[in-house]
């Protein structure tokens, strides 16, 4: 299809999707009659296309009828991170996740075109929002402010007992969570250089424990894989000292233990179509 006809196409998409020309118009920077014009047989200016290509959240190839299969779609978004800077890759996939949110709302049509920047610019930098879409398939979680990003998306597993319960002792694991000192000891080494090692003497001085509890909390941290030993010669006799394993499961840990202690009250989007209980009987 040549660019004389694209005018089409933006007629399709915009009815497609429940649009007015006046929407697009106000996006793009033109007047409602220059959205007319296109429909009608006349041709947008060549720098606009990325503008409303985006209004659209299509491809330009889209615009013109070109067909785009799944996976020259994922091709194109491998391509798109693995291109980006090392520093600015995670980023960059967030901002892709931002975009995944807003299209699975119920009505994606009503959602705000901007990027997640200009949606953190409006707010204060201290400030923590949140986005949710509760389907019957699965469901997502997304931090979008200031103050904590994070993305989980979570298709429905083939049986909840095999994701959540089988094999795992939850009592035990929150009530070694639940010791103060413990959960000290894994906020402090998560602090620290993991490549340095330790003795249990590191714990004795920076939480005021004696070397009985650091014993029993390194015990612990070894039963969990977070720890391993190393003996090494140390003024003629052995000497066990230890390495810390961190794990980012920790860190989502806390990220969603705060959202069940502090309700989020905030919601950039939200979508709770859900009618299927989390826990299934499998």
């Amino acid at each position: 299809m040549g660019i004389e006809t694209i005018g089409k196409q933006i007629a399709s998409l915009r009815k497609e999707k429940g649009v007015k020309q006046e929407e697009l118009a106000k996006y793009v920077g033109v007047s409602t009659q220059a959205v007319s014009k296109w429909e009608n047989g006349g041709v947008p200016d060549i720098e606009l296309l990325p503008k409303i290509a985006d209004f659209f959240a299509v491809s330009i190839d889209s615009l013109f009828s070109r067909n785009t299969s799944d996976s020259n779609l994922q091709s194109t978004l491998m391509k798109k991170i693995i291109e980006t800077p090392d520093e600015q890759k995670i980023k960059a996939a967030f901002n892709l996740c931002y975009d995944i949110e807003r299209a699975l709302m119920s009505y994606p049509k009503y959602t705000d075109k901007g990027s997640i920047e200009d949606y953190e610019k409006e707010i204060d930098c201290s400030a923590q929002h949140y986005s949710s879409v509760m389907r019957d398939e699965g469901f997502t979680r997304m931090g979008i402010a200031n103050c904590s990003q994070y993305f989980l998306i979570v298709p429905n597993p083939h049986s909840t007992n095999d994701a959540y319960f089988n094999g795992v002792d939850y009592h035990t694991f929150f009530k070694d969570m639940a010791d103060k000192a413990f959960f000290d000891a894994c906020v402090f080494l998560n602090q620290r250089d993991a490549k340095k090692s330790f003795t249990p003497m590191l714990l004795v001085k920076n939480l005021g424990i004696d070397a009985q509890k650091a014993d029993e909390i390194l015990k612990t941290l070894k039963k969990y894989h977070l720890v391993s030993t190393l003996q090494i010669e140390m003024d003629d006799e052995a000497q066990t000292v230890y390495q810390f394993w961190p794990t980012p499961s920790f860190v989502a840990l806390l990220i969603f233990a705060r959202e069940i202690i502090n309700k989020p009250e905030i919601f950039a989007y939200y979508s709770g179509g859900r009618t299927e209980p989390y826990f299934k009987q499998d």
